[in-house]
């Protein structure tokens, strides 16, 4: 691995703290960061550098899967840890960076390599790609690449806008945009789990799929975040992302050890086939909630507007429902139904994929199971797979009954999704970061939602906190003759999952 600066814009953040320094950390000790490595911490406040680095030690111990408990191995890795003090409007700023980084540099012998990471709000993105450029960090060095967090826009017209302002600085294969549900171990096993199994394949089209629930449920509320997520919602915060990023990985159809390309090309087929849906549609295709006051795991939650710094009057969505249509040779009718909430009754992401009814009764053969066979993928907190067959039951011979084959990975030393994604992106892998070609047609399809929302045109349900959302989510699924598999089967699964781990 060759020597690397890695430059982190917001060192003294909460994203930092709490993800990029473990992660660091354990690429670390597993030996997956170049031997010659520095990392250039920036903020906006003076920080001595013992300082700075008895706080990545602090948070090491605090949120690191490892715990930080190796002191050896902690002050080993600290002491690559420099801090600087950066205002992202000042070039002289950068100018004193960029001589810092030089000076780091010669001492290794070889050309460096950058990586930026951008852990600021989206409206510096702009400023510090153009700084990086002008201050001459972008150049003078092996590769530069920079790594940049979700948001990116706001809208289509503002994401567009970003992103032309980012390619003025960067390349479009130099710009590592992190979704970090595409680090997560369950997700980049989907591409596998197609390509390796016969069964999947045969099974994985629209011949044999009756529907696809995908869900993605908080049991928090709204919490320190109301000046952000008031403004954004739940179809900016995770639908527009997280959601359709699990829905092109899901579908994409790839070959056998598929490449980088490969998998974006899948990817941006999968978001040109989805159905365009029209402003006047979106009533019908999509449910917005907002949590009211509830009962939380025995604890009395408050309601969306009575939480600190949201206003009494406040239409945001804190859920998403919705019914998405794919048009290709796979997917044509087979409806695909998304939904995430704040404070619904489980946190859990997961993927369901309900298959068609068997052949009808007759009477020769006069049993018809009561319940579909079904393909569940754990994605978090906890990982898994589970498939519900159908069987005679013991107990009644004149009856059918589910049974579930149960996979549950052993979770507590698996490598967490920002470990991965770093190691990625050092390692010029861009397999599992969103290419702007998905980002502007992702926010191509919800452009009219947002459209919708803000005239106020799509009724906003209220949904008691605890429950799993409103109705009115339940009822976009009854008028296709289907329900949420989720909330139902849950308490079946529980049992046996806890057994397949035991086992």
């Amino acid at each position: 691995m060759e020597p690397t600066t890695i430059v982190l814009f917001g060192a003294t953040g909460d994203l930092a703290k709490r993800k990029i320094y473990p992660a660091l950390y354990n690429l670390f000790l597993d030996r997956k960061l170049p031997s010659d490595f520095t990392l250039v911490g920036l903020g906006r406040r003076e920080v001595p550098v013992d300082v700075f680095r008895a706080n990545v030690e602090r948070s090491l111990r605090e949120f690191s899967r490892r715990e930080g408990s190796n002191s050896a191995a902690v002050s080993q890795f600290v002491q690559s840890f420099y801090y600087q003090v950066l205002d992202v409007g000042h070039s002289e700023d950068y100018d004193r960076l960029l001589r810092f980084v030089k000076e780091r540099e010669a001492g290794y012998g070889a050309v460096a390599n950058r990586l930026f990471y951008l852990s600021v709000g989206p409206e510096f993105f702009g400023p510090i790609a153009e700084n990086i450029k002008a201050s001459g960090l972008g150049s003078d060095c092996g590769w530069k690449r920079l790594v940049i967090e979700k948001p990116f826009g706001y809208d289509l017209a503002s994401a567009r806008a970003l992103n032309a302002k980012l390619s003025e600085s960067f390349a479009e294969d130099e710009i590592y945009r992190i979704d970090h549900y595409l680090g997560k171990p369950m997700v980049q096993k989907l591409e596998v789990l197609q390509q390796n199994n016969p069964v999947l394949q045969a099974l994985w089209t629209n011949r044999y799929i009756a529907n696809v629930q995908i869900t993605a449920s908080e049991t928090v509320g709204v919490e320190q975040r109301a000046a952000y997520y008031d403004q954004s919602g739940a179809i900016r915060d995770m639908f527009q992302n997280h959601m359709l990023q699990l829905l092109m990985m899901l579908t994409s159809q790839l070959p056998t050890n598929s490449s980088a390309e490969q998998v974006r090309f899948k990817k941006r087929k999968v978001m040109e086939a989805l159905e365009p849906l029209h402003r006047q549609q979106v009533g019908t295709q999509i449910i917005r909630g907002q949590y009211a006051e509830g009962n939380l795991k025995g604890q009395p939650v408050a309601g969306y507007t009575e939480e600190p710094g949201i206003a009494a009057t406040s239409m945001n969505d804190t859920y998403i429902a919705a019914k998405l249509q794919i048009d290709d040779y796979f997917w044509r009718g087979v409806p695909f139904y998304i939904r995430t909430g704040k404070r619904l009754q489980e946190k859990a992401t997961r993927i369901v994929i309900e298959f068609k009814e068997p052949l009808q009764q007759s009477a020769k053969h006069p049993l018809v199971p009561k319940t579909p066979n079904l393909l569940i993928f754990d994605i978090g907190p906890d990982e898994g797979i589970t498939l519900q067959l159908n069987a005679r039951d013991p107990k009644d011979k004149g009856a059918i009954k589910p049974i579930h084959i149960n996979f549950h990975e052993q979770t507590e030393d698996m490598p967490e999704a920002y470990e991965s994604l770093i190691r990625d992106a050092i390692a010029g892998d861009p397999t599992f970061f969103a290419h702007w070609d998905e980002v502007e047609l992702s926010w191509q399809w919800v452009q009219p939602i947002l459209e919708a929302f803000a005239a106020n045109e799509v009724p906003l349900h209220r949904y008691e906190a605890g429950t799993w959302g409103p109705a009115a989510a339940d009822e976009l699924l009854a008028a296709d003759g289907f329900r949420w598999w989720q909330d139902e089967q849950q308490e079946q699964l529980a049992p046996a999952a806890a057994a397949a781990q035991l086992a």
